[in-house]
């Protein structure tokens, strides 16, 4: 065991290897008896492909470069593909992210579209198929741009003939809704084909603030009618919605306080399917997310837990659940049922996410696609710890803590080590423990992470959740610091070599704990909010452009506080360096908001060690390998100026002043 400084340990996970692993299989679902999923490809442009795995055992790549399956819808998409098993093979159908057409796909052809491409703002998208090939259609949800701003917009549910007839003819899609509700999923046909069930929800709400399960009849000239809501509210938050094979509708909602499993019955009659402290169901980001499965025999495959997430099947008679034996500490939401099999996609501390099959009848777990595979010696993964603090007002703050690791190194023993607390974004949304080599690139080299699941976080019941309704920039933000600070006065981390990082909302939370605390040595932000009243006005996406309605409060009411809490707004406050790194086709939080926040430090100025790196090609989330490797490279480096750590064979990023 040899003794370097923290910072300064070599490490076989280079930035190259993290970005190649980044990104994990989505949206499983089932094809006849195969199983298929959507898998990245960082190393090809960041694109996703479609996955199968056939009888064999083998996996094959189904859509080759350029394909790239996935949606825009409220841009943060969903469940792109549906598809269905024919005797001359499989007949598919998924949404294409460079034009946003549907496409059908056969094993022996070449895609083809179906929906026509509109000059209107974003054009037409579509998500969450739903096949019908008996009818000759595939029903689903469509965004349609009426005009050139973000939320010149309406959603519907839509029904596109497979025979390509509206493939340069808008009117031949069939809108089954009248667009009466600003958001909607696809629908949920019942068993007997006579009723379909989806969600809906409208500004200002969030889906995890209030939706509605909405039912109708559908007619036998394939119309929906009758169209009535029959669950959820404004203050009650469904997140999925389907039919058990008995016909009845299960539905989960946070109604108790927590998101549980409930029976609308045929009769009218409602009834808690498993009534317990603990989330059967999460938010609602991206359209399709599934956290249950019906099963043909009346059970219920469930992604459920608190805090994590394991995957269980449940008796609806006894409201028993009995987990998955195996490795896996986290499931994301994505799930599908065929005969007694469930598949998901589970992940723990020492390996990724990868495909996982459930046999319901012998309770046997197995991993079927996207097997991990360690890249390096596990002996360089992190060894986390789960720890709750205590925050401002003695509420309990929840993080995962990442301390220093290497097989064959520490530091002299009277060194502290530094630490970067990592905000999520969201932020309702949190962070699971799971195996993250962008983490373990940090870790590995003498560097602690902390995870901070802060105030508003999911996992823990909607009263976790509101802590934050009106306190985003504040909750977030003291939470943050209380962690770090424990964390340095419990002799875990250097006081003086702390650092904050996040994306998205998590960028915000590291602006505002740069501009508002001095707790913090310097920070890295990725594409970030800056501006509440640039980003509430106009300078973001349809689906979030009220969101800080219920985050900071009515802009109406409360105009002076959109100005208090933007760091845009204090950038005369900032005096830690920072990184800021942005993509310019970001649509969520565009790059304006970044020139803004640099315009505004020069004009006052600060003269902070800083770096802005933009990055063409790219959205909200990095996912080009290329890419990652900047962005983690100039990172280490903004740590080892600031901290002064040595570690080998980084370029030094240039920092302006």
């Amino acid at each position: 065991m040899q003794s370097l400084a923290y910072g300064s340990w070599p490490s076989p996970i280079d930035a190259t290897l993290a970005a190649a692993h980044d990104g994990h299989a989505e949206f499983v679902g089932f094809v006849g008896d195969e199983a298929w999923w959507t898998e990245p490809r960082p190393t090809e442009g960041g694109r996703r492909t479609l996955v199968r795995r056939k009888g064999d055992g083998t996996e094959e790549s189904v859509l080759p470069a350029p394909w790239n399956v996935r949606s825009r819808v409220i841009e943060y998409g969903g469940h792109p593909w549906a598809g269905v098993m024919r005797p001359e093979g499989p007949l598919v159908v998924f949404v294409n992210f460079a034009d946003q057409r549907l496409y059908r796909y056969e094993a022996d052809g070449e895609p083809r579209p179906l929906t026509p491409v509109s000059p209107v703002g974003d054009g037409l998208r579509w998500v969450d198929p739903q096949l019908r090939v008996e009818h000759g259609e595939v029903w689903c949800v469509l965004e349609e741009f009426t005009g050139d701003g973000p939320t010149d917009v309406r959603r519907v549910v839509a029904a596109v003939p497979l025979d390509g007839s509206a493939a340069q003819d808008r009117d031949a899609v069939r809108e089954l809704t009248d667009g009466r509700h600003r958001f909607v999923t696809g629908p949920r046909i019942s068993p007997d084909g006579r009723q379909a069930a989806w969600l809906a929800w409208d500004h200002p709400r969030m889906p995890w603030d209030g939706t509605e399960v909405v039912l109708a009849e559908v007619a036998d000239d394939g119309t929906l009618r009758e169209a009535r809501s029959v669950a959820g509210g404004p203050e009650e938050s469904v997140v999925q919605a389907d039919w058990a094979p008995d016909g009845t509708l299960l539905y989960v909602s946070d109604r108790t306080g927590w998101w549980n499993l409930y029976r609308l019955g045929r009769d009218g009659e409602e009834t808690a399917v498993c009534s317990r402290e603990e989330e059967f169901g999460g938010s609602l980001w991206r359209i399709g997310y599934r956290w249950f499965a019906p099963l043909e025999s009346g059970l219920i495959a469930v992604v459920h837990g608190r805090g994590a997430t394991a995957l269980g099947v449940l008796d609806p008679e006894t409201g028993e659940v009995v987990d998955a034996a195996g490795p896996w500490t986290e499931f994301a939401p994505t799930l599908a049922a065929h005969g007694s099999r469930i598949v998901g996609v589970g992940a723990s501390p020492r390996s990724a996410y990868e495909v996982v099959e459930l046999d319901a009848r012998t309770g046997r777990a197995r991993v079927i696609g996207a097997a991990h595979d360690d890249p390096v010696d596990p002996a360089h993964y992190p060894e986390p710890q789960i720890r709750t603090f205590t925050g401002p007002a003695g509420r309990e703050i929840h993080a995962h803590i990442y301390p220093p690791h290497h097989p064959d190194h520490v530091a002299p023993g009277d060194e502290l080590p530094p630490y970067v607390v990592w905000a999520h974004g969201g932020p309702t949304g949190r962070s699971p423990l799971v195996l993250d080599l962008e983490i373990a690139y940090f870790t590995s080299r003498g560097i602690g992470v902390v995870e901070v699941n802060y105030g508003g976080s999911t996992g823990h019941g909607r009263e976790y959740r509101n802590r934050l309704r009106e306190q985003w920039g504040v909750v977030d933000v003291e939470d943050c610091a209380s962690v770090a600070l424990a964390l340095a006065e419990e002799g875990t981390a250097d006081r003086r070599r702390l650092a904050i990082r996040g994306g998205s909302a998590g960028g915000w939370t590291t602006a505002a704990s740069l501009t508002s605390t001095d707790v913090y040595a310097c920070g890295t932000i990725l594409y970030p909010i800056l501006d509440l009243v640039g980003w509430g006005s106009g300078e973001t996406h349809d689906f979030e452009s009220q969101y800080l309605e219920s985050l900071v409060g009515p802009f109406a009411e409360v105009p002076g506080r959109y100005l208090e809490r933007s760091p845009s707004e204090h950038a005369d406050r900032i005096t830690a360096p920072f990184l800021l790194l942005q993509g310019l086709d970001d649509a969520i939080c565009p790059p304006v908001q970044c020139e803004r926040f640099l315009a505004r430090l020069e004009e006052q100025g600060r003269r902070v060690p800083h770096a802005y790196i933009a990055f063409e090609g790219e959205g909200h989330g990095f996912r080009r390998a290329e890419t990652m490797v900047r962005v983690l490279e100039s990172e280490l480096s903004l740590y080892a100026q600031v901290f002064g750590l040595n570690p080998s064979g980084i370029p030094t990023l240039e920092l302006a002043k």
